[in-house]
């Protein structure tokens, strides 16, 4: 199964700049969901965000904030507590989900995306934990539950289907 552009939303999880220094490898983790959101924003796909109780742990990265279509500030792990299908995002079917913590709110907030009926996929690249063995075991359990596990590449790809779609080379030049 291919992921469908038309049909998906991204959906960035509190890529918060309190939280990233404590994130394993977290500079990366937050380039590759500049980059993703980037790609998604050039696409026309929806970009949403998350920030964990933001009055606490402070807003998401600038970068990321200003590629964001909507944020949706939360107090529950599980974004769809707090309204997250019905409020943020439109008529899709695919959530492509990335950010922190990989075993905590992104997990829940999946989880739930795939109960409701939605296609999930995860992009391993983007998405991160303190600890490394809670992010590889939020990603075990999430490819059991259904949840496709992909790369930012993947994504990119994916996407555009095509080495003639007309971002082609900008998309490229992202991703290199």
């Amino acid at each position: 199964m291919l992921m469908n552009a038309n049909e998906s939303s991204l959906l960035i999880i509190d890529v918060q700049e309190k939280l990233m220094p404590a994130i394993h490898d977290g500079a990366t983790v937050l380039a590759q969901n500049i980059r993703l959101a980037t790609i998604a924003s050039l696409l026309g796909l929806p970009v949403i965000a998350t920030e964990q109780t933001p009055d606490k742990l402070g807003p998401n990265h600038p970068d990321i904030k200003r590629l964001c279509d909507r944020t949706l500030a939360k107090t529950h792990f599980d974004a769809c507590v707090d309204g997250l299908p019905t409020a943020f995002l439109p008529a899709c079917k695919e959530v492509v989900i990335s950010g922190c913590e990989a075993h905590v709110c992104m997990l829940q907030t999946a989880m739930t995306l795939l109960q409701n009926g939605y296609r999930v996929w995860v992009v391993t690249d983007a998405t991160g934990s303190r600890k490394t063995a809670d992010r590889d075991a939020a990603f075990t359990r999430l490819a059991q539950a259904g949840a496709h596990l992909v790369t930012l590449e993947m994504v990119a790809f994916e996407w555009m289907r095509d080495s003639c779609h007309p971002l082609f080379r900008e998309v490229l030049k992202l991703i290199k």
